[in-house]
């Protein structure tokens, strides 16, 4: 893990201020660099696996980021139930699921992609839409978002923003 000077640390603090508010108060997916660059401050240096929630508005505005699950190097455990009690309790009409890969490794792997689907399922029920599942690595952010074909079946694009 890197360490910080004090002064790196306080500058690191106003910027995430300063990205948090720009997320608050502008529109989330219209800016997917400020996204971006939030959850890579967030879990990007993390020595271990986290998996968070970026809980939002119906006008997909930030209302909280919240890191919810703490693993090891390469696997954390996830409580979906978790997930869905905080974005009733916040009323979340959407989320955007995050987490970090620590090995440097961005693309998701099969239980990235189960455990995705079945927070989509769970969350439905609920009318809170998943509109994307991010992971972060030290030098880049992949993203796959969910998409219903014609048969109903779920399945996952894979790609960027």
């Amino acid at each position: 893990m890197i360490t910080y000077s004090e002064y790196e640390q306080t500058a690191i603090k106003v910027a995430l201020t300063a990205i948090q508010q720009t997320l608050v108060t502008d529109n989330v997916l219209s800016s997917v660099v400020q996204v971006e660059n939030y959850l890579k401050l967030h879990l990007a240096d993390e020595p271990d696996e986290w998996f968070g929630v970026m809980l939002l508005t119906s006008q997909h505005r930030l209302i909280r980021f919240d890191k919810l699950f703490r693993g090891t190097v390469n696997a954390s455990y996830v409580h979906i139930r978790v997930i869905a009690r905080k974005a009733l309790e916040l009323n979340a009409a959407a989320v955007i699921l995050a987490h970090n890969h620590p090995s440097g490794m961005s693309e998701p792997s099969s239980a990235d992609q189960d455990i995705t689907v079945r927070i989509k399922d769970a969350l439905m029920v609920f009318d809170i839409n998943v509109l994307y599942h991010l992971i972060v690595t030290k030098e880049d952010v992949c993203s796959f978002r969910l998409v219903d074909w014609c048969n109903n079946s779920t399945k996952l694009r894979l790609g960027f923003f």
